[in-house]
């Protein structure tokens, strides 16, 4: 079975990963060190709350050169929410702070376009998929995710964006570069479609 490292760094409901990752045939290792990085096969990166507060948080346990070691040991990440923003180059929550650089773009916040568009972005929303992935493996385009954030990332390169999402005009709500992946929204919370894409995570990349 597949080893998947979840890492804690106070920003997620770890448990709520765990459970999917062990109802998917995944071996889920809660991990917090950088010794630990090392021991697994793939990594989730969840992550509620702030950008600032997410990177402060990944300093203060020294797992941010760890995290960025893995593109160059091409260790599958998957990065969820906060998680995913944390994989750009920069994120505008809290002031201006650096992200992971993992794939290359900014985190701002979400500008409604009417009084229909609340901010935060919470609920149910549909993802549009932009080209095959497969974390899309068996998941009909259009299918709909649980979404909870005020912020988005944008990528420098539209050739990483794999899903776009409705609202507030379009925002990107899936990534991928490489070993790199992203989503905006919560797979965990997303039902029988979002178990399936957790599946394909652990089990087809």
């Amino acid at each position: 079975m597949v080893r998947i490292g979840i890492i804690d760094y106070g920003m997620g409901n770890i448990n709520s990963i765990k459970n999917a990752v062990e109802r998917n045939r995944g071996i889920p290792i809660v991990i917090n060190t950088e010794q630990e990085i090392a021991s697994v096969d793939k990594i989730i990166l969840p992550g509620v709350g702030s950008f600032y507060e997410g990177i402060e948080n990944l300093k203060r346990l020294y797992l941010l050169e760890p995290i960025r070691s893995i593109f160059s040991d091409s260790i599958p990440i998957l990065g969820i929410c906060l998680g995913m923003q944390l994989l750009g180059t920069l994120g505008e929550e809290g002031g201006v702070n650096r992200g992971l650089n993992l794939i290359e773009g900014i985190t701002r916040r979400l500008h409604p376009r009417d009084n229909s568009e609340r901010i935060p972005h919470i609920g149910w929303n549909e993802v549009n998929i932009i080209k095959y992935n497969p974390l899309f493996h068996n998941i009909p385009d259009g299918s709909d995710f649980y979404f909870v954030h005020s912020y988005h990332f944008i990528p420098d390169n539209s050739d990483f964006i794999i899903g776009i999402t409705p609202y507030c005009g379009l925002f990107t709500s899936v990534v991928h570069k490489k070993n790199i992946f992203g989503v905006q929204f919560h797979p965990e919370k997303s039902g029988i479609l979002g178990a399936i894409m957790i599946d394909n995570f652990i089990n087809r990349i």
